[in-house]
């Protein structure tokens, strides 16, 4: 489709930041339906409750019934989408070692230094 009608595409995952993003600022569990109101911009319900079953599926959301319905709240935060993002590519590659590789030897010094900071920190929570 082209011309002025045309909606702009959305980057991908980023529906998914954004229904997370507005659950973690409600103060407690919400609806789709108040998920699809605090979003706006014309996204159907379907879309939204898709969205919220994705988000269940990598469990960073938990649901609950009430009623009809169920009520949603964030078990994650936006890192830890991102997190179950990373996991997910290397978890389809046959030699995570070189998947890695790359990764660390990509990374800028900063980032290294981080990294290295972190994993220091996993191996001592681990041991103590």
């Amino acid at each position: 489709m082209t011309g002025e009608g045309q909606r702009s595409r959305r980057r991908q995952g980023e529906l998914e930041v954004l229904v997370l993003s507005a659950l973690r600022s409600a103060d407690g569990p919400r609806t789709a339906g108040w998920l699809k109101e605090q979003l706006g911009g014309g996204l159907a319900y379907t879309t939204v409750v898709t969205i919220l079953t994705r988000l269940l599926a990598k469990g960073v959301v938990t649901r609950e019934r009430s009623g009809r319905s169920f009520l949603w709240t964030p078990a994650a935060d936006i890192a830890g989408l991102a997190a179950h993002r990373m996991h997910k590519v290397l978890n389809n590659e046959a030699d995570r070692g070189a998947v890695l590789a790359s990764f660390v030897t990509a990374l800028p010094a900063e980032d290294e230094r981080l990294l290295r900071e972190l994993l220091r920190q996993a191996e001592d929570q681990r041991e103590g």
